[in-house]
């Protein structure tokens, strides 16, 4: 046995891999991102910030628990990871020998009528394939680099599902504002038709005047009940993202856009290449190093494959003297076989890993395409929806004015019901489109923080997938 432990362990030696020097495909990207010439080059990855130091709002942040705890789709990338673990460790198990023990009796008829008792006892190892040519370590790597892309897959869920709570969260508070919005523009319109309508009585208004008033309070109504159901879409939007139904101790949290803990600054940088600190650029770049390792695998099939088959034991005829000295032997059967037409199996093969593999590449590429589009969508973001807010709520101020001089000069007989109901209007459409515009900000600082990658590391995981 010792001679076998030993030319196995020549033959682990000998392999070799056949597989392409893998070497990072070059960013099919610019180096720098747009909109970040104020950048720091020196500054920090902000997938080196924790979420925690991201979404403060005590509410937002127990939701985001609560998705991290229970979400059917992190949960579902927790098991792909355990079973790619599973599977490498399948087709790490190929690299050794397998082993058994066994003991048989059997009894052989001789001349005469007599009968032969033969026992025997021993261990077995059956047609072992020495890798001289890196097959199966070839195949064994790539089964580690899917545990790899794997497990880059379960933290680009929890990272979408980190930013996907934190956005369902914000829209539910632009809800809420615009639901209180549109109530108090119903009431001011209804308190408007009251007015309009006595003197419609009165003969001091037109009938026209009354029936507009009529259609913008109708309008107002209208509105609200579409904001009512979007609201519930949107609260259906974050139960199924929590994974269950939202508790009823959930802490207060901010109650408007305005007033909730303002994002701290995203670090940015210069240079794309924090890109590949992403964790779907790495799963990605993962499969490719899979596909770059099964070429080699492909190819060592072209070449002879050696197996050994080997034994060790006793034979007796005698139970009682089949571990007695002298009985013992051992056995080998080396086998090399080449292939010498399998009607182009193999070719074929090599050329399927080649083109998965110049396909990894491709979808390598697209993957960074994607999220460097991410980052300079965001940052164009960044850059302009503060002003377009900041510009918004000036013209809210001024359309607020405008009403309170249309009111009034309505009430003294000055202006018609028209000037009036046109002031409420527009305060109303400027109104909704400020909150908009607050809630595009906000939701865009969230995407931002994904797309250069935050939110996954592993002192942040609290889920299970049990």
């Amino acid at each position: 046995m010792r001679r076998l432990v030993s030319l196995a362990a020549l033959g682990l030696g000998a392999c070799t891999s056949l597989a392409p020097q893998y070497e990072r495909p070059p960013l099919p990207v610019s180096e720098r991102f747009p909109r970040a010439e104020n950048a720091d080059a020196n500054a920090p990855s902000v997938s080196d910030l924790q979420w925690r130091d991201v979404f403060v709002d005590v509410r937002q942040r127990r939701l985001i628990e609560l998705a991290l705890q229970n979400n059917r789709d992190l949960r579902v990338a927790a098991f792909n990871v355990e079973q790619a673990q599973a599977r490498a460790q399948i087709q790490r198990a190929s690299l050794l020998p397998t082993v058994g023990a066994g003991i048989s009796a059997s009894r052989q008829p001789l001349p005469g009528g007599a009968t032969q008792e033969v026992y025997s006892a021993g261990l077995l190892m059956t047609s072992y394939e020495i890798d001289f040519f890196g097959r199966l370590r070839n195949l064994s790597d790539a089964a580690q680099s899917q545990v790899v892309a794997a497990e880059q897959g379960r933290r680009t869920a929890q990272m979408s599902l980190v930013a996907a709570v934190a956005a369902s969260h914000l829209a539910l508070l632009a809800d809420e504002e615009l639901l209180r919005l549109t109530q108090q523009t119903l009431d001011t319109r209804i308190e408007s038709m009251r007015l309009i309508k006595l003197r419609y009585d009165n003969g001091t208004a037109s009938e026209l005047d009354y029936q507009l008033a009529q259609s913008v309070v109708a309008n107002a109504r209208a509105t609200l009940l579409q904001l009512q159901r979007q609201r519930e879409l949107d609260f259906n939007a974050l139960v199924l993202l929590v994974g269950a139904p939202l508790p009823a101790d959930l802490p207060a949290g901010a109650d408007t856009l305005a007033s909730m803990t303002p994002f701290p600054a995203m670090p940015v940088g210069l240079s794309a290449d924090v890109l590949q600190r992403r964790p779907d650029i790495a799963a990605a770049e993962a499969q490719l190093i899979a596909a770059n390792f099964n070429i080699g695998a492909a190819r060592a099939a072209f070449f002879p494959s050696v197996t050994l088959t080997a034994s060790a034991g006793s034979v007796s005829g005698e139970l009682n003297g089949l571990f007695k000295s002298g009985t013992w032997g051992w056995g080998a059967a080396p086998q090399l076989l080449q292939i010498l037409f399998d009607s182009g199996r193999n070719a074929a093969n090599a050329r399927l890993a080649e083109a998965t593999r110049d396909a990894a590449v491709a979808m390598y590429d697209r993957a960074i395409q994607s999220a460097f589009r991410e980052v300079a969508d965001a940052l164009a973001g960044r850059d302009t929806l503060g002003g377009q807010t900041r510009a918004l709520q000036e013209q809210t101020a001024a359309e607020a004015a405008r009403l309170r001089v249309a009111d009034l000069r309505y009430r003294n007989g000055v202006a018609s019901s028209l000037d009036l109901l046109d002031a409420q209007r527009s305060l109303f459409a400027v109104q909704q489109q400020a909150v908009l515009a607050q809630l595009a900000q906000a939701q865009n600082q969230v995407l931002l923080y994904k797309a250069l990658g935050g939110g996954w590391t592993d002192t942040t995981t609290t889920s299970s997938a049990r």
